[in-house]
């Protein structure tokens, strides 16, 4: 694997990971991108290398040295900077908490609805225009989620197909309360990091598909000392190995056309801003 810094002429890439630990190091014969955004520089340079025989855009969302809470990712300018390079087609992988015993710690969870209990991010693109008011009933990518379903189940994952993640504002856990409540909603799974990734990407019409990673039961939902991010980190890190391969497969059978709704949902809008 060689790497190189670039920036003036800016290679391209057909598809983007958005991940942390244990992705860095997943692609071939890659060049590292500083890009600059209207929203500021994204987590980290953006690295471009070949997986599955597609070029592929890894971005950092901590940030390489984690340096980033949840709360404070650069998103919009994350999202920015993989469109500027040509993504159309995004994959999150990230740890979640679970809220229903029957998934308990490393189980596969590809999510297809989301609610939103952050407060102050920035969360989208369109802050001058009255008028834009895109349709988010449906917040993830159908043709991704069926990609990344197909290509578990091959993998011998058995993925849970569907589930609603909750996205909290973090940087701390829930309370036993709080994550009582979202279980007693029927809500599935609890992250820091889903939101506004997936708003800000349906804004800029890409292709959006969450990996979510079951590393504990949240506070609510088993006795004991509660969530720990020691708890966390080992059993991330005793998956990622079933992961990284995992997302190659998504990656290799991404289809090249896009067909679904994601990239016609900016038709007919007149826009504040020009996209990259």
């Amino acid at each position: 694997m060689s790497s190189s810094s670039s920036t003036s002429t800016s290679p391209s890439a057909e598809i983007g990971v958005i991940g942390g630990s244990g992705f860095y190091s997943f692609l071939d014969d890659v060049t590292e991108i500083e890009i600059e955004t209207p929203y500021g520089p994204p987590s980290d340079p953006i690295t471009i290398g070949d997986l599955g025989g597609r070029r592929v855009a890894f971005v950092p969302r901590h940030g390489r040295d984690h340096r980033f809470p949840p709360h404070r990712i650069p998103y919009r300018a994350n999202l920015w900077a993989l469109r500027s390079l040509g993504v159309r087609q995004v994959l999150a992988p990230s740890a979640v908490g679970s809220l229903a015993t029957q998934y308990g710690p490393g189980t596969l969870v590809v999510p297809d609805q989301l609610v939103d209990r952050t407060s102050g991010r920035p969360q989208t693109f369109y802050d001058e225009a009255a008028a834009i008011h895109l349709s988010f009933s449906d917040p993830y990518c159908p043709t991704g989620r069926d990609t990344a379903l197909s290509a578990a189940r091959t993998a011998d994952w058995a993925p849970v197909d569907g589930g609603t993640l909750v996205v909290i504002e973090g940087p701390r856990f829930s309370t036993r309360a709080e994550s009582r409540w979202f279980a007693a909603q029927g809500w599935t799974l609890v992250g820091m990091t889903g939101h506004p990734e997936a708003v800000l990407a349906r804004e800029l019409a890409l292709c959006y598909t969450p990996l979510c990673l079951v590393t504990d039961l949240d506070a609510g939902i088993e006795e004991g000392e509660g969530v720990t991010m020691a708890e966390v980190l080992r059993v991330f890190t005793e998956n990622i190995g079933r992961l990284r391969p995992l997302v190659a497969d998504i990656v290799a059978n991404l289809p090249i056309d896009r067909t679904c709704p994601c990239p016609n949902v900016l038709d007919g809008m007149k826009l504040p801003i020009t996209l990259p």
